[in-house]
Parts: structure tokens; sequence; C-alpha cells
């Protein structure tokens, strides 16, 4: 069975706002780094809508393929790291993220993500 952060990259991949959200509970305190900016939301809406496909990988990028996806725990912490070929302005790159994160049982309450930003693709 998928870890919830395994389903948190697949619908990311997917580019599914709906699954995405899902995923989310309302009052989550995620918090994210990307190379130029520090990124703060405490509702599903903000981080998928607004964060995730509003900025990072907005209009002009489209994810290809799901590279690879693994998960794990430290302690009571999950994790999941996943790297994504995305095409952007005409040219491939790979972006991987690391998330640790905590959940009710169903949806995550509590994550942070860490992101390589876009790396072009020689």
């Amino acid at each position: 069975m998928a870890t919830t952060g395994e389903c948190f990259a697949r619908a990311l991949a997917a580019q599914d706002d709906a699954a995405l959200s899902a995923l989310l509970a309302e009052g989550i305190d995620f918090q994210a780094l990307t190379p130029g900016r520090h990124w703060q939301a405490d509702t599903p809406r903000q981080v998928v809508e607004e964060i995730i496909f509003g900025h990072w990988f907005g209009a002009g990028a489209h994810i290809e393929e799901l590279c690879s996806v693994t998960s794990g725990q430290v302690a009571e912490r999950e994790h999941v790291a996943y790297r994504m070929r995305v095409r952007r302005s005409g040219r491939d790159h790979l972006v991987e993220q690391q998330a640790y994160y905590n959940t009710d049982g169903e949806r995550v309450t509590w994550m942070r993500v860490l992101c390589s930003g876009y790396q072009a693709i020689q």
C-alpha cells in the first residue's frame, strides 16, 4: 500500500489538483524552501493552487514524468523524496523535492519541503 507521501508525489506529478488537495488537512502547517523563496500556507487551497500549481509548476511548466519516489520514516515523522522530469520553456529539467510530514491518519497535517529547483538536463 502506498504511503500518503507517495500518493502526494504521484498526484503532484499527475498535476491532479483535486487529488493533491484531498491529501491535505484543513489547517495544514505547510512550509517549503525553493532556491529563491520560503513558502508558507495553512490551507490545502493555498498549498495546491497558489504555491504548487500557481508558482512552482504553473503556466509554462509540464511535468513529463515521475522518475523516482522513495519513502520512509524518521521515528514518528514520515519522509518522501521524489524526482520529476519537467518541460519548461522548451527544455527538459529535473526537479527533486524532499518532504517530511505528519498525518492525522488520513491527511497531511504538517509538511516541510525542500526543492532542488529546476536543473537543466544537458
